[in-house]
């Protein structure tokens, strides 16, 4: 039984400087997440945006949390399909055995199936021989996966919209640094030269022409 999780993370060094270290809480992981990986994420985008003030620190902090959760999306994604893949490989036994069972021991082998899926995904060497079962079935590797995308649609596609949303607020606030951090920033703003505009001399060559008179 697994006991109680604890938010706390061992002290590490960080990337921020002291000074705006108050703007940045104390990362919230979930249990099996590595806070060196965490702060080696953060570490890296400190670096390459090179963050000055503390609204530009607030921006990047910020940016690198929704870094580190495009990668939890990810990874939560890829564990739910495998996941799913083990429901996928219980469906496909259960297509093959059950119909050459009589209807009265059909509940009986319900169990057996079950427990064959899971020693697919435990047991390496019975993986093998299950999946080559599998395929002298026509239930080859592609066919099983499509399998897993049909099952695990509707979910699958709620992680496509939580890194979609992602995405698209990390690149939001790093055109915000773009153009609006130090773009305006005194020690590198550049005024806009006045525009000045081009005089023509007078010439009489110039000025319109008399029309000719029409012939009559």
């Amino acid at each position: 039984m697994n006991g109680p999780f604890s938010n706390a993370t061992p002290a590490t060094t960080s990337a921020i400087p002291v000074d705006f270290q108050v703007l940045c809480p104390a990362p919230q992981l979930l249990p099996g997440e590595s806070i060196e990986q965490y702060r080696a994420l953060q570490a890296v985008i400190f670096r390459d945006i090179a963050p000055q003030s503390a609204i530009e620190w607030l921006l990047v902090i910020d940016v690198a949390e929704l870094s580190w959760e495009i990668q939890r999306y990810r990874i939560l994604r890829h564990k739910l399909l495998e996941s799913y893949r083990q429901k996928a490989i219980e469906m496909a036994l259960r297509r093959i055995d059950v119909p050459g069972i009589v209807s009265d021991v059909k509940n009986d082998a319900e169990p057996y199936i079950v427990q064959n899926a899971l020693e697919w995904r435990l047991d390496r060497i019975a993986a093998d021989e299950i999946e080559a079962r599998l395929a002298t079935y026509g239930f080859d590797q592609h066919t099983i996966s499509v399998e897993v995308y049909v099952q695990a649609r509707e979910i699958f596609t709620l992680f496509e919209t939580l890194i979609n949303a992602a995405q698209l607020r990390r690149l939001v606030l790093l055109k915000e640094l773009n153009s609006g951090g130090r773009m305006h920033d005194p020690a590198t703003f550049i005024r806009p030269q006045p525009r000045v505009r081009s005089r023509t001399r007078y010439s009489p060559l110039l000025q319109k022409q008399p029309s000719a008179a029409p012939r009559s």
